[in-house]
């Protein structure tokens, strides 16, 4: 007969058993909803009060963890309103006091807090999909969910829920859990440190926080993050005419905006290389993060660029794609996570092609995006590109630059040796595979905020969002078995803290 395993230590056949049925029975078809709604961030519908989708899609997942009569789970909306009295975007909070096991093991006695953390609005629709797919088409195939949203993140309720369950259900002694979920996050998560100071009394003393809204250098182990990029966005505009004129009347004495716009952003970037000119914009990247680059650039090598969908052409009867800006790995590494980078991510003063004249247009604006490394002070950045882009114009031409949000990166603390030991263990048990570690390029504002109000816990941010999964872009997935053995990882971690 064989020996019942101690309660912190999960029989992983039996987690992974409870948490495939949960997904199959209900988180699939649950996401599947989900994704019907255009739930679109406040940065995307202004008026999303008044439309009720971010409300629905919180109920709805209020309503299933509800369903699911988790022992002693309690739930709520929590509302708060800003100065002004206007509402703030609503959260999901739940909390389940810390238990013993079935098998007498006490519950862990810190007291400390575990705290999951995910979000509910999502990104625009985007052009782009597959002629069988849609943004709000829920549509299974080939083992992947597609749909906005699925991945980023509206999964990370449902999957925190259901490790939860796989625990209760194996009796195992777990801390104390509470869940926040919000519904603001691709918008920089404005609204969230008001709720964070408001519950920060309930949410205790956090010793681990599990975020679920990162990705994966691919679908054959567990990722941990290790940073995250900082991020400032805003609206350049230069204006040089009051109104559009006849090109032919105009041009070679009216210097044309768009041109200005070039010189302007050649102060900012190296339009040859893409490297940012600012010295402010850059930090030193810690010896750490640099050796951790080398390990995971030697399990992904030239996958950390071809995951990509590059654009090609033919020449000469050979097909010729597109080119990184560097092909290796390392460097494509410390690239994407480590140093800041400039995108356009929209512009106007522009007809459609169609309506496009001879005229010279008076003015042109751009959305810029900007990616800081983890350790830059975003609201500074923002300052200094105002003053950067806007002083001494061209022409005299009226330049602006308006800033939109601005959120500072996060540099994970150090990993404790529990943590480390709990991830090692929980990716071989489920995905036979040591966990690996990773930078990633994108924002989690949270995760800054609760650094610095939890200055000792531990960070779990992992996520499903691995190669070509596509987050905010056409033909976003959900890699359906990877969801299924990380949410199978978070109880087995969970179960470990001591």
């Amino acid at each position: 007969m064989n020996a019942r395993l101690p309660s912190h230590l999960l029989d992983p056949s039996a987690v992974q058993s409870h948490v495939d049925a949960a997904w199959s029975r209900t988180i699939v078809p649950e996401l599947q909803r989900y994704i019907e709604v255009p739930a679109k961030s406040p940065a995307f519908d202004a008026d999303w009060a008044a439309h009720g989708l971010l409300e629905r899609v919180l109920q709805n997942a209020a309503d299933w963890v509800r369903a699911q009569n988790v022992p002693d789970l309690q739930l709520e909306v929590v509302r708060l309103n800003d100065a002004q009295g206007k509402a703030r975007t609503p959260v999901l909070f739940f909390d389940v006091p810390a238990s013993a096991g079935k098998d007498g093991t006490p519950a862990p006695a810190s007291g400390q807090t575990v705290l999951m953390y995910g979000h509910l609005d999502k990104q625009p629709e985007f052009t782009g999909w597959r002629n069988d797919l849609g943004p709000w088409t829920p549509k299974v195939d080939d083992g992947k969910l597609y749909g906005r949203g699925g991945a980023d993140d509206g999964y990370a309720v449902y999957a925190s829920i259901a490790a939860l369950q796989a625990l209760k259900a194996q009796g195992a002694a777990h801390p104390r859990i509470v869940g926040l979920i919000e519904t603001c996050e691709e918008s920089g998560s404005y609204d969230l440190l008001p709720y964070v100071d408001a519950l920060r009394t309930r949410l205790g003393d956090v010793g681990l926080v599990i975020c679920l809204d990162s990705g994966a250098g691919n679908y054959d182990q567990l990722w941990l993050t290790t940073s995250l990029r900082g991020m400032a966005s805003g609206v350049l505009k230069v204006e040089i005419l009051t109104e559009g004129i006849h090109s032919g009347d105009a041009s070679g004495l009216v210097p044309s905006s768009f041109r200005i716009m070039r010189q302007v952003l050649d102060r900012l970037e190296d339009s040859a290389t893409g490297r940012l000119l600012p010295a402010s914009f850059h930090c030193e990247i810690p010896a750490e993060r640099i050796e951790q680059a080398r390990v995971t650039a030697a399990i992904l090598g030239d996958e950390i660029h071809k995951r990509f969908p590059w654009a090609h052409h033919d020449c000469g009867g050979a097909t010729v794609f597109a080119l990184p800006t560097t092909t290796d790995p390392v460097e494509g590494l410390l690239n994407r996570t480590w140093r800041p980078t400039l995108s356009v991510t929209g512009a106007d003063g522009f007809p459609e092609m169609r309506n496009a004249g001879n005229v010279l247009r008076p003015y042109t604006a751009f959305k810029l995006s900007l990616r800081l490394p983890p350790l830059v002070d975003a609201p500074t950045a923002v300052q200094q590109l105002k003053a950067l882009l806007e002083d001494n114009a061209p022409y005299q031409a009226k330049v602006t630059f308006e800033g939109e949000g601005a959120a500072s990166g996060w540099n994970a603390p150090t990993t404790e040796p529990w943590f480390e030991q709990a991830l090692q263990d929980a990716s071989q048990a489920h995905f036979q595979a040591g966990c690996g570690t990773i930078g990633q390029g994108g924002t989690i504002p949270l995760m800054n905020m609760l650094s610095k109000g939890f200055p000792t816990a531990q960070m779990m941010v992992c996520g499903v969002l691995g190669p070509k999964s596509n987050a905010h872009g056409p033909n976003e997935f959900l890699h359906l078995d990877y969801a299924r053995r990380l949410t199978a990882t978070v109880a087995q971690v969970v179960a470990r803290m001591p």
